[in-house]
């Protein structure tokens, strides 16, 4: 009889967890840019010597085609949605950033947002995905010198 009342909660507890991540939150934001390269954050970030080029081809050499990057942050602490979705944009573009410069890149050229494979190619917003916990940002772009 235990062994029973154990599969059937088991089971209510599988049923009630699936249902749960069915539900998940996962809010889209197209958010500027420039809003987010504005933030105080993005002084201690953003290396002006690494040229980022959003949405389309810059001058150059491509070293490197097609870098992705997908960064999360924690919701917690951040107050809102936009808040969380910079943080995560600005460590997704000090990827870029990083990986231009250990290549010995100038720039990053054409980048896109790029959540779960999707191209959203703009030269003003990013793509941000928010869920209750956690918030993404996806980029890809071209490294160049």
């Amino acid at each position: 009889m235990p062994g029973k009342i154990s599969i059937a909660c088991l089971t209510a507890l599988l049923a009630v967890a699936s249902s749960m991540q069915a539900h998940a939150r996962d809010t889209r934001y197209d958010l500027p840019i420039a809003q987010a390269l504005a933030t105080p954050e993005a002084a201690n970030i953003v290396d002006p010597s690494i040229k980022m080029t959003f949405g389309r081809k810059a001058p150059g050499q491509v070293i490197q085609a097609d870098a992705v990057t997908n960064k999360k942050t924690s919701r917690v602490g951040k107050g809102s949605d936009e808040k969380a979705c910079a943080w995560a944009f600005l460590s997704a573009y000090k990827q870029l950033q990083q990986r231009a410069r250990e290549l010995g890149g100038t720039g990053v050229s054409n980048i896109v947002s790029y959540y779960k494979k999707n191209v959203n190619a703009s030269t003003v917003n990013y793509e941000c995905h928010a869920g209750a916990f956690v918030t993404g940002v996806a980029l890809r772009g071209d490294i160049i010198r």
